[in-house]
């Protein structure tokens, strides 16, 4: 993978490492600053701008006058603020939220204790993946994430924001859903292989 296609799992990364090592204060005050941003137009947020584009790569930032927000800033911006809601209520030094290889499938598969909750979980699952738009899919994200937060799952939110940008983009926006839809039955054939069946 070239350097710029992972752009975007880089730089919220980075991120997310470097707020974790900051001091407890700063930590609590950004996450709450974030939390506000949660669906919001990335231009409207001048409170987040030194989180979600101080240190953006230039190809990522936007080059028009319309403002119009680039695929990189809008799955930035909604990693980051998602994150900040998942985080909340959880000790970031010792219980983060954001796991390496937590995938976004697998971690809403984990929301299925009981088959019986499989209908209901897949019904959300389906509603975010087949969105359009970004607002969309940052509305239904939230609802998802707080389902997470909930029960303890942590996200991979490197990789959420590396999958964002390209759901973004209408020739690779199938491959994304692909991933996803794989990656949540993905989780049922291991347990059903483990069950001995």
């Amino acid at each position: 993978m070239s350097e710029k296609v992972k752009e975007p799992y880089t730089f919220v990364k980075q991120k997310i490492q470097s707020l974790l090592y900051a001091p407890e204060s700063t930590i609590s005050r950004t996450l709450a600053h974030m939390r506000r941003g949660i669906g919001k137009h990335p231009g409207s947020t001048p409170w987040l701008w030194d989180v979600t584009l101080a240190g953006l790569p230039e190809s990522m930032l936007s080059s028009n006058y319309y403002g119009d927000p680039t695929y990189g800033e809008w799955a930035v911006h909604t990693a980051m603020t998602l994150f900040a809601l998942h985080q909340q209520s959880h000790d970031p030094k010792s219980a983060p939220m954001s796991k390496d290889g937590e995938e976004f499938g697998k971690a809403i598969r984990k929301l299925v204790a009981q088959e019986d909750a499989l209908p209901r979980i897949k019904r959300r699952f389906d509603a975010m993946i087949t969105s359009d738009n970004m607002s969309e899919v940052s509305h239904h994200l939230r609802g998802l994430i707080q389902l997470l937060k909930s029960k303890h799952i942590p996200l991979d939110y490197p990789s959420l924001a590396q999958d964002l940008y390209w759901f973004q983009v209408q020739k690779t926006r199938d491959n994304v859903r692909l991933k996803w839809g794989q990656d949540f039955y993905y989780i049922e054939k291991k347990e059903t292989k483990e069950n001995g069946e």
